[in-house]
């Protein structure tokens, strides 16, 4: 330490121009001097011994009242802790700290300079991978199968039944579906292999037709005259023809059709014969041995689904992530009474917390402070306060040169 370099020079400087003074002819001026230096001295002594027995005993000898911090280290170490606890970090200071703090607003403008970084959304979608990778689906499968067993076994088959035909009727599933058997017979119709399959057996069936007299002529004569191709395109054309008509929502046939599907379905739901049967279908194929392994084979396709658009994403540098930190934030914004009540309560949250271990402020600087041995204490504390003491011995030194002088004056 300069400082303490500064100290001993001084009062070596004390010491030499005392004993100086002492072989030098007597005069006035050298009585000043001599008077001057002696103080000096005892001043740059007497602050020595003072600075140093605030961290040991001068020069090893036990004196009285000296080393006084490692006499008094507990109570040292105590006023500390309760100047810590009730007036730098007191409970109501940061309490009140905390209030004008705006949590979720910080939290959101962190995250959001966070997320701006590719490297972060990229780390994010590969932690996400990492976790898609060692989740242990494989035993998900069984409570998979027993939970939804343990559902279809609860289940109320006439609500769930009625719950059902109420949403087929109320989004027209039944009219949609009937739509598309037409559309996918249109197509089957259409190909050029239905109409050979038509006419060929078509010309099979007129020929097992047994009829006498003057009907079986005309038939006869029919099959004689159409072949297998027209009767084919005859046929093909009539499908066409009428599936088109049934797709017309105002064609009778249609209304009729539809009108009977629904009293079957009506019929259905009310069957409670064959909903506790259909019940108990699923249930016997749920329970059934290859069950577990279509749901974990599911489950592993599931998995591979999101491990693929993930690592996708990840390429495309994860601009997915910011996009929907911005959806939610967006969404959030929204709702000024959420965050104001989540704010409360994270606030709330906190504050608890800081009470409850408010006093393992103490108990911390406690524990780090009887870590350490008395050598290592004196050493910390000379280095933050060593410099300043040191000052002192350099001002008693140099306050005494002046007072000696001026007593000297005084005794002239």
């Amino acid at each position: 330490m300069r400082s303490r370099y500064l100290a001993s020079i001084s009062l070596a400087v004390m010491a030499s121009g005392f004993v100086a003074t002492l072989f030098l002819p007597k005069s006035i001026f050298v009585s000043l001097l001599q008077g001057g230096f002696e103080a000096g001295l005892v001043g740059g002594i007497a602050d020595w011994f003072a600075v140093t027995a605030l961290f040991r005993h001068p020069l090893g000898i036990p004196i009285p009242h000296t080393s006084l911090l490692l006499k008094n280290r507990n109570r040292i170490i105590q006023s500390l802790i309760s100047a810590m606890e009730n007036e730098f970090l007191n409970k109501e200071s940061i309490e009140n700290k905390l209030r004008k703090l705006n949590v979720l607003r910080y939290a959101s403008s962190l995250l959001t300079k966070l997320l701006s970084r590719r490297s972060v959304r990229k780390s994010i979608l590969n932690l996400l991978i990492q976790l898609a990778q060692r989740m242990p689906l494989d035993k998900a499968a069984p409570y998979i199968q027993s939970g939804i067993a343990a559902y279809i076994q609860k289940m109320d088959m006439r609500a769930a039944a009625d719950t059902v035909l109420a949403k087929i009727m109320n989004d027209r599933y039944d009219e949609k579906s009937f739509d598309y058997v037409l559309d996918e017979g249109a197509n089957w119709a259409a190909k050029p292999d239905t109409g050979i399959m038509l006419g060929k057996l078509a010309s099979e069936k007129l020929n097992e037709v047994k009829v006498g007299g003057f009907m079986g002529f005309a038939v006869q004569a029919f099959a004689g005259f159409m072949n297998e191709e027209k009767m084919g395109t005859m046929l093909q054309n009539l499908l066409l023809s009428g599936i088109r008509e049934l797709k017309n929502e105002d064609n009778p046939y249609r209304e009729k059709i539809i009108r009977e599907v629904r009293v079957r379905l009506f019929e259905l739901a009310g069957d409670e014969t064959r909903l506790d049967g259909l019940k108990a279908w699923a249930l016997n194929q749920l329970q059934g041995e290859g069950t577990e392994s279509f749901i974990q084979e599911r489950i592993e396709d599931l998995r591979g689904s999101i491990i693929h658009k993930l690592e996708e994403e990840q390429g495309n540098g994860g601009r997915a992530v910011f996009t929907v930190y911005r959806s939610i934030v967006r969404y959030v914004n929204k709702q000024p009474e959420w965050i104001a009540a989540w704010e409360s309560r994270l606030l709330s949250g906190i504050i608890g917390f800081v009470e409850s271990n408010h006093y393992r402020i103490g108990q911390l600087v406690k524990e780090n402070l009887d870590q350490m041995d008395d050598a290592s204490l004196v050493r910390m504390l000379e280095d933050k306060l060593g410099n300043d003491l040191q000052w002192i011995r350099v001002n008693g030194a140099l306050c005494g040169f002046v007072v000696g002088i001026v007593l000297s004056l005084f005794q002239l």
